[in-house]
């Protein structure tokens, strides 16, 4: 018995669970997913990582834009006024965090910068929209051939280090980012 009273889930129902997830896994496993219980893992986070796969597995993919109800669609960035630009574009962030959306390394850009690019990018992009709690969906906003940024702005002490050990290049100074921002996250 819990502290409530009420009988905890009990190692029969959890392994009735776990049954039940990987039955229905069943059609989506091939030569690429493995869920053999060789790996013990209490049942319990086993059952949310397989309950996670159905969800993936099952999730629709559309644009990001069509996740919310209305869709979103946002005014070209051409045709938004510069006083008008922060407040649209934190009302988008925000919006954006409703559908857990986090935006990550926004802090190199300016405000006109990154509405760009949840205009051009985010809100097109064809992803699964996997309706689970604890998931979200995490964009990092900058290109990944940007080590010159990310070294700067976003990189860690080890991980400038690490670089400088793997290619023998001095990676360029550790500055603050020009355009500090307090994003929502997880």
């Amino acid at each position: 018995m819990s502290d409530s009273g009420r009988p905890m889930l009990d190692e029969v129902e959890l392994l009735l669970l776990n049954a039940q997830l990987r039955d229905e896994l069943e059609p989506y496993i091939d030569d690429s997913l493995s869920i053999d219980r060789d790996r013990r893992m209490p049942l319990s986070v086993e059952n949310e990582y397989l309950a996670s796969m159905l969800a993936w597995e099952r999730a629709p993919a559309m644009p990001i834009s069509k996740w919310f109800n209305p869709e979103l669609v946002l005014p070209h960035p051409d045709e938004v006024s510069a006083d008008r630009l922060h407040e649209i574009l934190w009302n988008t962030i925000q919006q954006l965090y409703s559908q857990r959306i986090v935006l990550e390394c926004t802090e190199h850009l300016d405000d006109a910068q990154l509405y760009r690019i949840i205009y051009r990018d985010i809100l097109p992009a064809w992803e699964k929209k996997v309706d689970l709690p604890r998931n979200f969906l995490h964009w990092r906003c900058l290109e990944e051939d940007d080590i010159e940024n990310w070294l700067r702005f976003y990189a860690t002490r080890r991980e400038r280090l690490q670089y400088r050990e793997e290619t023998g290049i001095e990676p360029p100074a550790a500055q603050h980012p020009p355009f500090p921002r307090k994003m929502p996250s997880r």
